[in-house]
């Protein structure tokens, strides 16, 4: 089984309430070979929420204690951030995933990039929180960047 990021299926819940849509994530799903996930709405947040950004470094270091996930309005949003992505790394393992497709640059999300913490558009080489868990548990984690190049 895979799963995916929710916004990627098209599901509007983005921190704007829009979706992330790739048709081939959602014909996934359609075809029930992949079951969606949002770590943020896992962690408690509602849609629409205030962007957040990881300030002090990426998600190994948010889950490490190093860095942590603040809002653009200035509130630290950290623990709902790991929050998310335990409970993520929790449907992983009762569906048993054998792939896990993120949406990038997201700070929970991302595989490879993130924005880099000043809410300025500006993008860093990083994981978010639950890339970076689920990663750290062996789990098999691609950006659907990654997953349009191999279709």
């Amino acid at each position: 089984m895979i799963l995916v990021s929710s916004c990627l299926a098209g599901l509007e819940v983005r921190y704007d309430s829009t979706s992330s849509l790739n048709n081939s994530v959602r014909k996934l799903v359609e075809e029930n070979k992949a079951v969606t996930i949002c770590p943020e709405l896992l962690g408690g947040f509602l849609t629409p929420r205030e962007p957040a950004e990881i300030v002090g470094g990426g998600g190994r270091d948010v889950l490490d204690g190093k860095a942590k996930v603040i809002e653009k309005t200035g509130e630290d949003v950290t623990e709902l951030y790991i929050k998310g992505a335990y409970e993520t790394l929790k449907k992983a393992k009762e569906i048993n995933a054998k792939i896990v497709i993120l949406k990038e640059n997201s700070p929970s999300c991302g595989r490879s990039m993130i924005y880099n913490g000043e809410f300025m558009s500006k993008k860093i080489v990083g994981n978010g929180v639950t890339s970076a868990l689920l990663k750290r548990n062996g789990l098999h984690v691609i950006s659907e960047e990654q997953f349009t190049k191999l279709q």
